[in-house]
C-alpha cells in the first residue's frame, strides 16, 4: 500500500486539540502494543508481519513530518527545538511528501540529513512515549481514499433512493457531496488512527540513505527493522 503526507510552513500543531478530542492519548490503542504478540502467534499467516510493519512505519512517517515541519530557525544545536518547543517562524517552507513500505519510508523534499536523522529518532521516541496524535496527518493519502469512498457511496445511495426527477437527483447528489466533504476529515483521521497506522513499538531505525527520485528531486529512505 502507498501513503503520503505533507507539511506546510505555517501549519504547526494546530490539529492537536481537535485530535485530542477525537482520539484521547490514553489509554493507547491495545492493538498497537500487541503487534509483536500477533506476529509470534500468527506469524504463519502470509503477509501479516508486512501489514503490521507498514502500519507502524506509516505512523513514524507522519510523526517525522510533524517534527520536521515544526523545526524553527533557532540554532540547530538548541535541544528545545527537538523536544516540541517551537516559535511562530518555521525552519523552512518546503513541501514534504512521504511513502510508507514494509521496509521503511521514503521522504521527498529538501531536508538536511542530520535534521532528518534527529527528527526520526525524536518522532519514534515521542510516539512511543504517548504522543499518539503524531501518528495521524491531515494530508495523508488515507483521507483522500476515505473521501472518495464516502463521496461515491453517498452519491450512489442518493441517486438510488431519491425520486428520478432531475431536480431531486441534482439536489440529492449535491447534498451527498456536501455531507461527504463534511465527514471526510474526521473519518479520515479515524481511519488513520485505527486502521492505517499503529504506534511503532516494534520498530528500530536501521539506516537513512539519500537518493534522487525519478524526477531527479532530493529524497531519503528511512530503513527500519522489526524488534520484539
Amino acid at each position: 500500500m502507498t501513503y503520503s503526507a505533507s507539511s506546510q510552513p505555517n501549519q504547526g500543531f494546530w490539529e492537536t486539540e481537535i485530535l485530542d478530542m477525537l482520539f484521547p492519548r490514553s489509554p493507547a490503542p491495545s492493538f498497537s502494543s500487541q503487534d509483536g504478540e500477533l506476529v509470534r502467534q500468527f506469524g504463519f499467516v502470509p503477509g501479516l508481519k508486512e501489514i503490521l510493519m507498514v502500519r507502524q512505519v506509516h505512523a513514524l512517517e507522519h510523526a517525522t513530518v510533524w517534527v520536521l515541519s515544526n523545526l524553527t530557525r533557532s540554532p540547530r544545536n538548541s535541544p528545545m527545538s527537538w523536544f516540541g518547543a517551537t516559535t511562530s517562524t518555521p525552519a523552512d517552507d518546503e513541501l514534504l511528501g512521504g511513502m510508507s513500505t514494509e521496509r521503511g519510508f521514503y521522504l521527498y523534499g529538501e531536508v538536511d540529513p542530520e535534521d532528518l536523522s534527529r527528527a526520526v529518532q525524536t518522532a519514534l521516541r515521542r510516539l512511543t512515549s504517548g504522543e499518539w496524535e503524531l501518528a495521524v496527518h491531515p494530508r495523508c493519502g488515507t483521507n483522500l481514499s476515505v473521501g472518495m469512498v464516502l463521496t461515491t457511496s453517498l452519491t450512489l445511495g442518493a441517486a438510488f433512493l431519491l425520486p428520478r426527477g432531475p431536480i431531486e437527483q441534482i439536489l440529492g447528489i449535491g447534498a451527498a457531496a456536501l455531507t461527504a466533504a463534511y465527514l471526510t476529515p474526521e473519518l479520515g483521521l479515524w481511519a488513520q488512527r485505527y486502521i492505517t497506522t499503529a504506534i511503532p513499538f516494534n520498530l528500530a531505525i536501521a539506516n537513512i540513505s539519500s537518493m534522487r527520485d525519478p524526477q531527479d528531486r532530493p529524497a531519503h529512505f528511512v530503513e527500519v527493522r522489526w524488534v520484539e
